[in-house]
């Protein structure tokens, strides 16, 4: 009988400790190029969500300096087994698209195809999903020592596109574009390639949006 109620407390606390997993999926914005990766912006949001009454492990990060839609796609595909499951993913992609002058309509097609297959990962569907709008890098000193600095105008027709998707899809989307911006134009929010933003920035990116992630987490 001791044994048996051993086992029975043994079995409640290895459910209570039981861990929710995450998965983030991007570019460099995800990886967060140049900052530690402890100090990323998924490790930031799984520390504030856990203060917060989760219980989340580190996040799984499958991104990549550099990735478009299409080889974001790959990675998922060479990284990850087809059953694997996540309680919660994040989507921001696309940018480097628009930098390297991709057809639009292949973001379009290759992003829909990529918030299916996150909602599909998820054990709770859309629920579990939410997508970050790409950053507005055209404020920045590299933007304009790259002839880049009307990213904006173009870069609103992919958050457009992926915001009008997500809103069909009952999926969270987070625009940080126009808080990118304003961060942005502040050298001491950019890390030392002058492009990419610095831990500062990226957890007032999340800082934005913690609060309704944390109402939908409910």
């Amino acid at each position: 009988m001791k044994k048996i109620l051993f086992l029975f407390i043994a079995s409640i606390i290895k459910l209570g400790m039981a861990q929710k997993t995450y998965l983030a999926l991007g570019d460099s914005y995800t990886i967060c190029e140049g900052v530690e990766l402890e100090n990323s912006w998924p490790y930031y949001l799984v520390e504030h969500l856990n203060a917060n009454g989760h219980h989340f492990s580190n996040p799984t990060i499958v991104a990549k300096t550099g990735w478009r839609t299409d080889e974001l796609q790959t990675a998922i595909e060479d990284q990850l087994s087809d059953e694997d499951q996540f309680d919660l993913l994040s989507l921001l992609i696309g940018v480097n698209n628009q930098y390297q002058d991709k057809p639009f309509r292949k973001y379009k097609r290759e992003f829909r195809k990529l918030l299916k297959e996150a909602i599909d990962r998820s054990r709770t569907g859309k629920e579990g999903v939410f997508v970050v709008s790409i950053p507005d890098y055209g404020v920045t000193p590299f933007a304009e020592e790259k002839n880049k600095t009307n990213a904006i105008e173009d870069l609103k027709r992919y958050n457009d596109f992926a915001k009008d998707l997500c809103d069909k899809k009952d999926v969270r989307f987070y625009d940080i574009t126009e808080l990118s911006q304003n961060l942005s134009m502040d050298n001491n929010m950019l890390i030392d390639d002058k492009l990419h933003p610095n831990q500062k920035q990226y957890q007032l990116w999340v800082d934005s949006f913690l609060d309704d992630l944390l109402d939908k987490l409910k």
